[in-house]
């Protein structure tokens, strides 16, 4: 028996994908007042690129939500109390960009191995200098959040032969071929020392923010490069720009900032040992139609009663 219910769209975008929903009962809006007319319907809640404030409103104001899914692998901009305390069932994206945020850590290891940035701006300048370059052969990366996607850097960088360190809530009982060793997440410290590479991809909670600052830029080894692939503020920006000045660390490969877009005459602009992505190492041509095709999968399952993927632990926050 299938269930019956309409899908809320809660978005600010205007993005093609959203026809591909024309198969099933939806409401597409801007703001909470969009959805009156099912406000006693069952619904199911698709937060596609909604502010918090509205998916907040639009939760609370309807009486009969049975679900709610974030188009986002991140919750920090859709997890509320209310949310939290129900018994509403929350899933994300996790996995849909995983692959694409993989090829990037491995982007950034190879750019700062090789000195990408010293060899465009001899081209640029016409010099012809020939310097050495690194091996990552035999380095170590350590993964700090090993989920979806930390196993999809670990995935590229395990067959380029650099050896894999990685931190995990709860370590597999049984080895995973692709990390050498875990470390629970109280021991970072002992980890950091060991790493060429550091890559975090831990999501945005209480316990993660600032994650990585001064005590732990003080463990790395002065030839180490930080990779950030998870969200921004699991990383203390300022600590970091300091260890990247007085050269304590080498390098930072950046996808993810504390504010974003990064604002005008920040520092990380100027520095020649940051490569900086705009928070778009997933956006592939394909990447808002694989996050649309994984919700209606979903709303699939849904349907037909079937269990759902990627259901959050709302108090964890991932």
């Amino acid at each position: 028996m299938s269930i019956e219910h309409t899908v809320l769209v809660v978005t600010q975008d205007d993005d093609p994908q959203l026809a591909m929903l024309k198969g099933l009962r939806h409401i597409v809006g801007r703001e909470a007042s969009a959805f009156s007319s099912a406000v006693k319907d069952p619904v199911v809640i698709l937060n596609w690129s909604g502010p918090r404030k509205v998916l907040r409103e639009t939760f609370l104001t309807c009486q009969d939500v049975r679900w709610v899914h974030s188009r986002s692998a991140g919750l920090d901009n859709t997890l509320f109390p209310e949310l939290v305390a129900s018994h509403v069932p929350l899933t994300n994206g996790s996995g849909v960009f995983s692959q694409s945020l993989g090829e990037f850590a491995l982007a950034a290891i190879l750019y700062f191995a090789k000195d990408f940035r010293r060899m465009i701006r001899n081209q640029v300048a016409g010099v012809w200098e020939q310097f050495d370059v690194e091996e990552i052969d035999g380095q170590t990366v350590g993964i700090v959040g090993y989920g979806d996607i930390g196993r999809a850097v670990a995935k590229r960088v395990r067959p380029m032969g650099m050896k894999v360190l990685a931190t995990k809530r709860h370590p597999p009982q049984e080895a995973d071929p692709l990390v050498d060793q875990f470390y629970k997440p109280e021991e970072l410290q002992e980890m950091l020392p060991h790493c060429d590479y550091v890559v975090s991809a831990l999501p945005l909670t209480a316990e993660t923010h600032h994650m990585i600052g001064d005590p732990q830029f003080a463990a790395m080894k002065p030839t180490a490069v930080v990779i950030n692939i998870g969200r921004g503020p699991v990383i203390d920006e300022k600590a970091m720009v300091r260890a990247l000045t007085a050269k304590r660390i080498k390098g930072a490969g950046l996808d993810v900032f504390e504010q974003e877009p990064l604002p005008a005459g920040d520092p990380m602009y100027r520095l020649e040992n940051v490569l900086l992505s705009p928070h778009c190492a997933d956006h592939t041509a394909q990447w808002l139609n694989q996050a649309m095709r994984f919700f209606l999968e979903q709303d699939r399952r849904f349907t037909n009663g079937e269990p759902l993927e990627n259901v959050v632990n709302k108090s964890l926050g991932y």
